[in-house]
């Protein structure tokens, strides 16, 4: 059985008397506040007790829209209800799954060994939970977290697509073809169908990982739960599929994914970011290139200490040297960088997680554009078990841990963006260590008590503001790696960023020969509220030609910089943009040929 993720679909037509009449109402006289709005619910409860949810009422709108004469459209319906927009505020909306669990190469001492899911996760996570559910097949889960941004009311248009699942280039390569095809198929279908509905688990033989007890190790010895781990992951893919790791069904050619990348250049559902995560240690040239040409824009890559003997003592199986070799490479091929770095690591104080945190920006190689900033807890039945229980280690008390935040969130550069802080655990999984999920909020408010400044980019994202043209700035700021100049080109107020363009001017040899004599945009983001494609943007940062006004200032600083191109590691979705600013199709990238005064060569 699939542990149960979804209740029963609400089905509008049911309920069109009550529904509309609600609906009706609320249109009328929209509600002031969520007290006026929980009353006018009360007048018109659900057919079987309770009260709709707001949900039902987007649900009741679309079903509805033109049977009534309620002469609103459904953007300014949204936009009345007034949804909570967080998960699209940053401009577009997240779409995260999971790929199926996997014996992994990793031999960390607090990794969590849940056999139901790919190393590193647990089967309590909401998110992971939902995985599950789906049985980790690609295209269900891309469905069903569309299909929950859309019943919210929440624009799809836009997608960040979020592959996790341990390492990512640990799996085979024709399952990464077929995992990334089946999205993307799923996002070109959804956005295809007028009235999505749930999609339903495919019938074919796959495991519910489930059936699977969980590991009941305890034993010190080193690995012996990772070893039990790979084998009980392995062995319950194996009975599923004919003795094999991989189900037959699970491999898709070259052809088959480039012709769902091209049908999702002009569908509704668009990928405008592709993320995938690995390790330093399985990161070298072919690998990055295999990446880009699977679509991926963002790598997720888990440092987690710039100190080589916190990385042995934890088993973690790879050097700083490895950590700058794979950052540089990273760099080199265009992508973002979105670093994974622990505080609390066994072997660490508090003091030498300040200066580690420091090497991440003061070591020219790697400078990360994003990090995750995880403090670590106990998980049951890890190798770390044994150090805590024999005294060796200790996870650091509140005012500790809170203190170390406040220090370090204010050392993050302008150009990085602390995506994370305080990993998401539920409190039931964690044996010892912080269990307070609003940790970061907690810090925040005691860094501003202080009066600390933190000034990265969420810091400082415009999120739902309102910005006159007049009060924006062009801003740049200037830093080296071991191979490349950066540039980090922004829109800016006093108080808020509006947008952000990340330049590198390379100083090493390039990765490929199509990147020769060729400056790269890495990333360019306007930030705000995510708008469905063409909206009316008004006065929010989304749709006022900032992302242009960005391209074109790169354009000009690699021009003056004498590169003789500029090329953009284009995500899929966003192709047809940058071939209307003159941008054209390479193998792995997008480039535009520069002249003297910036403008496309004849």
């Amino acid at each position: 059985m699939i542990r149960e993720w979804t209740g029963k679909e609400f089905d509008p037509q049911r309920e069109e008397a009550q529904l509309s009449a609600l609906i009706t109402s609320f249109l009328a006289a929209p509600p002031e506040d969520e007290k006026s709005y929980r009353n006018l619910l009360r007048q018109y409860p659900k057919g079987g007790g309770g009260f709709y949810a707001k949900a039902d009422l987007i649900a009741g709108f679309r079903a509805y829209q033109n049977q009534y004469a309620w002469g609103v459209t459904e953007q300014q319906f949204l936009s009345a209800l007034k949804m909570k927009p967080t998960r699209t505020q940053s401009g577009v909306a997240p779409i995260t799954v999971l790929t199926k669990p996997f014996p992994c190469p990793g031999q960390c001492i607090f990794c969590p060994n849940d056999v139901r899911m790919p190393k590193s996760y647990l089967s309590e996570e909401p998110g992971a939970l939902q995985a599950a559910h789906n049985r980790f097949d690609p295209y269900a889960q891309t469905w069903n977290r569309i299909l929950s941004f859309y019943r919210m009311g929440h624009p799809i248009e836009k997608i960040e697509f979020i592959i996790l699942g341990g390492t990512w280039s640990s799996y085979p390569r024709p399952y990464q073809v077929y995992f990334i095809t089946r999205c993307f198929e799923a996002m070109n279908d959804f956005g295809a169908t007028e009235h999505p509905t749930h999609y339903e688990v495919p019938a074919q033989n796959r495991p519910d990982f489930f059936d699977l007890a969980l590991l009941e190790t305890e034993s010190p010895e080193p690995n012996s739960a990772i070893n039990a781990y790979n084998r009980a992951v392995g062995e319950h893919l194996r009975y599923h599929h004919d003795g094999r790791l991989m189900a037959a069904h699970e491999t898709a050619d070259w052809e088959r994914l480039d012709a769902a990348h091209r049908a999702n250049e002009s569908a509704r559902c668009r990928v405008v970011g592709l993320v995938v995560e690995t390790r330093p240690d399985h990161v070298d040239a072919d690998e990055v290139l295999h990446l880009r040409r699977l679509g991926a824009t963002k790598l997720q890559i888990g440092l987690q200490s710039m100190n080589d003997e916190i990385l042995t003592a934890n088993r973690r199986g790879h050097d700083v040297a490895a950590n700058r070799r794979a950052v540089c490479l990273i760099r080199q091929a265009g992508f973002k960088i979105h670093a994974h770095w622990m505080a609390n690591l066994f072997g660490a104080t508090p003091e030498s997680d300040v200066r580690d945190f420091a090497e991440l920006y003061n070591d020219p190689s790697i400078c990360p554009d994003e990090l995750k900033l995880y403090p670590c807890s106990l998980i049951p039945k890890t190798e770390l078990m044994s150090h805590f229980e024999a005294g060796r280690w200790q996870p650091y008390s509140r005012e500790q841990l809170l203190e170390l935040l406040c220090t370090l969130m204010p050392q993050a550069p302008v150009y990085t963006r602390l995506s994370r802080v305080i990993r998401d655990i539920p409190s039931i999984a964690i044996h010892a260590g912080n269990q307070e999920t609003n940790f970061r909020e907690v810090a925040e408010r005691t860094m501003t008590a202080r009066g600390l400044v933190v000034q990265d980019i969420r810091a400082r994202e415009v999120r739902r503001g309102v910005v006159a043209n007049t009060a924006i700035e062009l801003r740049h700021f200037h830093y080296d790696t071991d191979v490349s100049a950066e540039i980090f080109i922004s829109f800016e107020t006093d108080d808020a960023l509006l947008g952000f363009c990340r330049l590198s001017l390379p100083t090493a040899e390039p990765i490929t020969d199509e990147l020769s004599d060729t400056a790269m945009i890495r990333e360019v983001h306007v930030y705000g509220q995510s708008l469905t494609l063409g909206a009316n943007a008004g006065e929010h940062a989304q749709h006022r030609g900032l992302g242009t006004a960005l391209v074109e200032e790169a354009v000009r600083l690699a021009t003056d910089a004498g590169y003789a191109h500029l090329a953009v590691i284009s995500a899929i979705g966003t192709r047809p943009y940058y071939r209307r600013l003159k941008f054209v199709d390479g193998d792995l990238y997008m480039h535009r040929t520069l002249s003297t005064d910036g403008r496309l060569t004849p």
